[in-house]
């Protein structure tokens, strides 16, 4: 069976080390649909891990449905919205975010403290143009 990132949920492997100083992107699978760019609004379905330790702190696999945004207006951290630019539909990229481009010195409640390094497994799922209505493109 063909890999299908709309229906498998991600693992992430515990980096360890040294945490990086920039955002580091990493395609995982290339999609094959539309582009996402800045003021398009997206589906993406998403797991993120603490660097510290390792462990998830949030997942949209667990709730069930994708989360929709718009990309490059600051309605998700400054690492999503420069780590999404530019990923196909269908695609599965890994964002190592650091912290001022993900939470910063303010963490995150109890989800993540204060000064950490964030890693997103993220699948676009759809892209949606500006003025292109409400249909989504699904690649």
């Amino acid at each position: 069976m063909p890999f299908d990132p709309s229906t498998t949920k991600p693992e992430i492997d515990f980096p360890g080390d040294t945490p990086p100083t920039e955002l580091v992107i990493e395609d995982i699978t290339e999609g094959d649909g539309p582009e996402a760019a800045p003021g398009d609004t997206v589906k993406a379905h998403y797991v993120g891990v603490a660097w510290s330790t390792g462990e998830e702190f949030d997942a949209s696999w667990n709730r069930g449905a994708p989360l929709d945004f718009q990309v490059g207006v600051g309605q998700v951290i400054q690492g999503w919205d420069e780590g999404i630019v530019g990923m196909k539909v269908g695609g599965r990229r890994k964002l190592i975010i650091p912290p001022e481009l993900g939470y910063g010195d303010r963490g995150a409640g109890g989800a993540s403290k204060p000064g950490e390094t964030l890693i997103f497994v993220v699948d676009l799922v759809a892209t949606n143009k500006p003025g292109a209505g409400r249909a989504f493109g699904l690649g």
